[in-house]
């Protein structure tokens, strides 16, 4: 698995979008997250949907 976040301003650039697509967060009554409150919310998700798995 890998998260990657861009920056606020730049993203993570199209190279890496095209070969791995995307995702969005959805954000009632807020424009947008700053990249650490995005990296925050799928890490989380990433940790919510691992949990009682085996590695």
């Amino acid at each position: 698995c890998l998260l990657a976040i861009g920056s606020e301003a730049q993203g993570v650039g199209a190279v890496l979008t095209d070969a791995a697509g995307g995702l969005r967060i959805p954000t009632h009554g807020v424009e947008s997250l700053n990249a650490a409150a995005a990296g925050a919310v799928l890490l989380y998700e990433a940790a919510r949907q691992r949990r009682g798995r085996v590695a």
